[in-house]
């Protein structure tokens, strides 16, 4: 057992113990190269166990599984490390907790959250079901699902998935939770498929919203508006099709139950009846629908005009406004009123920007405000511009993951790369951000692959265009008088941290020891002209200065033997 202090492999220290269940172990750790937080999965190896054989070879499957896969809803693996007692398993640290502790404090979970969360449910097992082969998760439930401070939930735990076999008749081995696993899923009972996590899924979605448990008395599935009648009967019929004990009688598919979710209120009985009368007193009506129709027409002139009126007054209120929430305010009412308008956003990422922060809270606000809006926004001309701004908004301000003990550059940059790549293709080669939205988006995908490449030993010749784009981008940097402060130290702190940590790497690609030299002095002379205006922006610079002789004694040891082999 790894005790706090710990250093596994000489890189990851064990920093506290976060759970724990069988014969594993869950801690927090603190990877000493990257500075960045993981959590490690500790699985003993017991000789003469006959039950531990399932969970080693459970463990190995599901990290060898996991490896393959790239959804924001799914954890990352990105180290295996086998040791004579024990096997280490390195994976993205998720902070939250879990469904089945929000439901021990708060019970049933408000309908409309519920719907939500079962979308993105549908949609992470619609990705792993459409994998070659497909991959059949079999233990949904809320102990398995985290929520994230941000609002966005993560499904974790793969120790019972299986790579679905087209010529099993049967499931060898009875895995899963009793009370939410399907009647397949216990040996002998038919092989499980997409159909399985159909009824797990099902099950969840009736525990989180009526909050009886499936494991406790009274041992059924009762359907949902027995428990509470405010709930809407279309979701009601969704839950007892995905609960039906024939795999034949349910969803078929994720992606189907995710197009039922989509229209369960065109599923309930007040709907039917509402639209059943519209039926009847359709008739009636269409001898008014042509004088309706003129009259429409003035009106719809005249909201027009209302709109774009209520739409500048917002816009020029949030410009006059004296604090960053009345500014955002304002921004967001106008969203409101023409969301296919691109100004709106521009002016409300400037005011994310005013404090340096972009929190949580606010990206909830952001999203919420562009999601739904995308397919509008797309269609216009400065699309591209206004996903460069939401990219660096992600990429220098956003705040999730950061602690005092650590930063969250990786996190940032991971979070903005999507947008980079939207700015790259909706703003093509001849936009004036185009190349700088190459770098940024290159640069973040190096940064969220590199663990995983080394890992498996794919890294080879990634380091020079890594560099290559650092040191444009510092060459950029240093050149332009419109960027920030903020933006400024940002990007030296990059570039130094890239020599520190990759020093041996770059050389490894023919990086000459001249060239990381001089990187470094540009860095340095780079923020020693900042001006900073903030407590906060004083203190990244003082950092940066203050490990410049870290980077530099990399560079120093990478060449060391060259060095040596000169001398004599």
């Amino acid at each position: 057992m790894a005790e706090r202090g710990t250093i596994i492999e000489g890189k990851y220290e064990v920093l506290k113990l976060i759970g724990k269940g069988g014969m594993s172990k869950v801690y927090l750790a603190m990877d000493k190269n990257l500075n960045k937080q993981w959590a490690i999965k500790e699985i003993e190896r017991k000789a003469y166990d006959k039950n531990n054989e399932v969970v080693v070879a459970s463990a190995m499957a599901e990290a060898n599984m996991m490896k393959k896969l790239d959804y924001p809803s799914l954890p990352r693996i990105v180290d295996i490390i086998e040791k004579e007692n024990v096997i280490y398993v390195v994976m993205d640290y998720i902070e939250g907790e879990t469904l089945s502790s929000v439901l021990s404090k708060e019970g049933a979970q408000p309908q409309e959250v519920v719907i939500e969360w079962a979308k993105e449910l549908c949609r992470v097992l619609d990705y792993l079901h459409t994998q070659n082969p497909p991959i059949i998760y079999r233990d949904m439930k809320p102990a398995n699902i985290m929520l994230q401070p941000n609002g966005n939930i993560k499904l974790i735990d793969f120790g019972i998935a299986r790579e679905y076999k087209e010529q099993n008749l049967a499931d060898t081995v009875s895995l899963g939770t009793k009370g939410y696993a399907a009647p397949e899923q216990f040996g002998g009972k038919g092989q499980t498929d997409a159909r399985t996590d159909v009824y797990c899924l099902g099950v969840t979605l009736y525990h989180l919203l009526t909050g009886q448990n499936p494991c406790e008395p009274p041992y059924e599935i009762y359907p949902i508006r027995y428990w509470n009648p405010q709930l809407s009967s279309g979701l009601e019929a969704i839950i007892q099709k995905c609960t039906q004990l024939n795999p034949e009688d349910r969803y078929q598919s994720c992606a189907e139950m995710l197009y039922a979710l989509d229209h369960y209120d065109e599923m309930d009985e007040g709907y039917r009846r509402k639209q059943k009368r519209k039926l009847n007193v359709f008739f009636a009506t269409s001898g008014a629908a042509v004088l309706f129709l003129i009259i429409g027409c003035l009106c719809t002139g005249m909201r027009v005009h209302v709109n774009n009126s209520d739409y500048d007054n917002n816009i020029k209120q949030a410009e006059l406004s004296a604090t960053d929430e009345e500014k955002i305010d304002y921004y967001a009412k106008a969203i409101d009123i023409l969301p296919g308008n691109s100004e709106a956003y521009f002016g409300i990422i400037e005011a994310f920007k005013d404090d340096a922060v972009f929190s949580l809270e606010e990206e909830e606000l952001f999203k919420k405000k562009i999601n739904s809006n995308l397919t509008v926004l797309q269609q216009n001309s400065d699309y591209g511009d206004l996903a460069f701004e939401i990219g660096k908004l992600y990429w220098y301000y956003y705040d999730y993951g950061k602690t005092e003990n650590s930063d969250n550059q990786i996190t940032r940059m991971k979070s903005a790369i999507q947008w980079f790549e939207a700015a790259c293709t909706y703003g093509g080669e001849d936009s004036s951000y185009y190349t700088m939205a190459e770098m940024y988006r290159d640069i973040g995908q190096f940064n969220r692959d590199i663990t995983l490449n080394v890992q498996e030993a794919s890294d080879k010749g990634t380091y020079l265009p890594y560099w290559e784009n650092i040191t444009k981008l510092v060459a950029t940097v240093s050149e332009s008088q419109d960027e920030n402060e903020i933006v400024n130290l940002e990007v030296y702190k990059l570039a130094m941290n890239a020599v520190e940590t990759y020093a041996r790497k770059f050389k490894a690609d023919d990086v000459a020891q001249e060239d990381m030299k001089a990187l470094l002095e540009q860095v340095k002379a780079g923020t020693e002209q900042v001006d900073t205006t903030t407590d906060k922006t004083e203190e990244m610079k003082n950092d940066i200065l203050k490990r410049l002789q870290d980077a530099e004694a990399a560079v120093e040891n990478a060449y060391a033997k060259d060095t040596e082999v000169k001398a004599s």
